[in-house]
């Protein structure tokens, strides 16, 4: 089935995209430019973080990776529409994630700026006092998941990556589902969208024609939705329905946080159900054809766009635990899938 395409519109974004090269910083609807964050080792290459002009206020959405390279980029492009550092007075972020909120903390000592989370977001690392017992639960759930031994410590968290978590930014505000961004001059409304992460937002500028849209809805890559610990039970459940909620319209640009800017919100949602129900049948296919034992076995049988064997480190685990959001989801609509997983609690870090 070929679905409607969408409608590029960030041009020099895409282009920089194919050519594996940082965007420029661009002015769009009024006060709002969208300043490109580089995002070191990483093939996503970048963050892309939005300023909105207000009254008397200046509004960061996802500041992106921490580091020096970063804070210069974006101290230029805070130059370029005529503001400075101190100039910030809030960072909204559409997740926990480090190529989102690493940069907060910093901003905010440099600023004073308040820093907003979704009502839903868990910190839940943050309520792991025993850094060593995370680690071994960790690991233990990746073991009931089928992966060997000798993948274990490549796949698994190491106490040096859950100490960088347990040390990104806490928030000063929570912004609950159709709320409005606390910005004067500005209409910002919060729309809570679970999935890739548990408290997920995106954002809905009305009078600019823009919806800021985090990792939740991206132009060309399927967001990963993963089965985490701590994280939602059924993730795949919770993005589908968040997928529903934000394809209110289809005329309104989008701005992601990677890749490029587009129009057709409804129809990237469309191909993102298809992309992630076409998913499921793969996962159904392999238990009939292969029976797998665990979760490991369903996912290297699984197609993957570099191969299974490309796979390595962090994104064997992305491709671990996105296979799991599978079999979660796939028993919650009835099918019988007798591999083990234990499904984790959300864990509460307000």
């Amino acid at each position: 089935m070929r679905l409607p395409l969408i409608t590029v519109t960030g041009h020099a974004q895409k282009e920089a995209w194919q050519n594996k090269v940082l965007p420029p910083i661009e002015r769009l609807n009024g006060d709002v430019w969208s300043i490109p964050i580089p995002f070191p080792n990483n093939p996503m290459r970048y963050t892309l973080s939005y300023l909105l002009i207000g009254d008397g206020e200046a509004i960061l959405i996802d500041p992106g990776w921490d580091s020096d390279v970063g804070l210069e980029h974006l101290a230029a492009g805070l130059r370029q529409a005529g503001f400075g550092l101190s100039d910030l007075t809030g960072i909204v972020v559409t997740h926990y994630h480090s190529d989102h909120l690493g940069m907060a903390a910093r901003l905010r000592v440099a600023s004073g700026a308040w820093v907003a989370l979704g009502e839903r977001e868990s910190l839940g690392l943050k309520a792991y006092e025993d850094v060593d017992r995370f680690v071994q639960s960790d690991r233990e759930e990746l073991t009931l998941w089928g992966v060997p031994a000798d993948r274990l410590l490549e796949v698994a968290m190491d106490r040096p990556t859950v100490a960088h978590l347990q040390n990104l930014a806490s928030p000063d505000l929570r912004l609950t589902d159709r709320s409005q961004v606390p910005a004067r001059g500005l209409e910002l409304r919060v729309i809570t969208t679970p999935g890739h992460s548990p408290g997920h937002i995106c954002l809905v500028d009305e009078p600019h024609g823009l919806i800021f849209s985090g990792d939740h809805v991206l132009p060309r890559i399927s967001p990963h939705i993963p089965l985490e610990l701590p994280g939602l039970p059924n993730p795949l459940e919770n993005y589908y329905e968040s997928l529903d909620v934000i394809a209110f319209e289809d005329a309104m640009e989008v701005c992601p946080a990677h890749e490029y800017r587009f129009i057709g919100m409804q129809r990237r949602v469309a191909q993102l159900i298809q992309h992630n129900l076409d998913r499921s049948h793969e996962v159904l296919r392999v238990l009939e054809s292969h029976r797998p034992q665990t979760v490991w076995d369903i996912a290297k049988h699984l197609t993957w766009s570099r191969g299974w064997g490309s796979l390595q480190a962090f994104s064997l685990r992305l491709a671990v635990s996105e296979t799991a959001s599978h079999v979660v989801y796939l028993r919650s609509q009835g099918h019988e899938i007798d591999v083990p997983i234990t499904e984790p609690a959300l864990v509460d870090g307000l």
